[in-house]
């Protein structure tokens, strides 16, 4: 504070003076949980910032207030915009509260910002410096007389992506998790969508000891052959002119390794080849493979190719379009 009395609200929360109303709310909330008494116990310095941040939220929060501020700066409060009360404004009284969002809520709907926005229901470390850790650093926390609000939620939950080998096999991954390493075991067969749940490894509530539970949902990076398609596994089989219109047994790949199998002849494209008990490990077994003929032609044909087809295009005796085309009509 200046020796006039002047705050500069904007600097009491570290924003610019173009800050909107978002970056005021983050800032007002990252400052409100370092400074809150309940984490510096016995600070008296501790307690003043915290209530100069809510008094400098207070007034920037308040678009009325704020224009007052900006205009008339030092004497806005003369023009209307303070409460009487001097410019220590914002009484706390942090018994009343079960827990510390509670709290914040609380006050950003005194302040008139919404108390459930983005960021209300706690530390749920979702995206949050994964896989290099969980949580923000500081996490859900309970008040003095704690237990007389709403249940607080000290669940996390957050991403983690991998391939399709360690989904088909299952693995073991080593994660951050609020400065803790823990060892995670992923089971063969999961799939995008999975959660498992990692029990007490979520958020710690302070003065408590009561932790949460992380939550972590699996994603499976993109593969150039595999893809999932409920519990089976299908891929594209490149096929050539003659193995589609002759069949014959060719070599394809299954996750396991190569194996043959007959192609009919004539196979139309789009419809798939069945490997039962080839495809996607299940809780019982294993899923089919279904593998879906695509005509692979060569880049470039050789004489003797083009000779062939040349012929085969003399030799043709139907059109393959002439039921398209009828059919086409309207």
């Amino acid at each position: 504070m200046s020796a006039n009395g002047y705050r500069d609200y904007f600097k009491v929360l570290g924003v610019e003076r173009s800050a909107d109303a978002d970056a005021i709310k983050r800032a007002f909330r990252k400052l409100a949980r370092e400074f809150h008494p309940d984490v510096n116990p016995g600070d008296p310095s501790a307690e003043a910032r915290f209530k100069e941040i809510s008094e400098a939220y207070e007034v920037l929060s308040d678009p009325d207030k704020r224009r007052k501020y900006e205009q008339f700066g030092q004497y806005w409060s003369q023009m209307g915009g303070g409460s009487g009360r001097g410019p220590a404004g914002v009484d706390v009284d942090f018994g009343r509260y079960g827990n510390f969002d509670d709290f914040i809520n609380d006050l950003l709907g005194r302040f008139g910002g919404p108390g459930g926005a983005a960021g209300g229901g706690g530390f749920s470390g979702a995206g949050a410096g994964f896989p290099g850790g969980f949580g923000s650093g500081f996490p859900s926390g309970g008040f003095p007389g704690g237990g007389r609000g709403a249940p607080v939620n000290l669940d996390a939950e957050a991403t983690l992506q991998i391939n399709y080998a360690d989904a088909f096999r299952g693995c073991e991954r080593s994660l951050a998790v609020n400065e803790e390493k823990v060892q995670v075991r992923i089971p063969p067969g999961v799939k995008p969508g999975s959660r498992l749940r990692l029990k007490g490894k979520g958020n710690l509530q302070p003065g408590t000891g009561r932790r949460g539970d992380l939550y972590l949902n699996l994603k499976l990076a993109s593969h150039p052959v595999w893809r999932l398609d409920g519990d089976q596994l299908r891929a594209e089989l490149p096929l050539s002119l003659d193995e589609l219109a002759l069949g014959g047994e060719v070599t394809v790949a299954t996750p396991d390794g190569e194996a043959s199998v007959q192609v009919p002849p004539g196979m139309t494209l789009g419809r798939s080849l069945r490997l039962k008990g080839k495809g996607w490990p299940l809780k019982e077994g294993r899923g089919d493979l279904l593998l879906t003929p695509v005509l692979k032609l060569p880049p470039n044909l050789s004489d003797r190719e083009r000779e062939l087809l040349q012929q085969l295009r003399q030799a043709r005796s139907a059109d393959p379009r002439q039921e398209w085309i009828s059919a086409a009509r309207l």
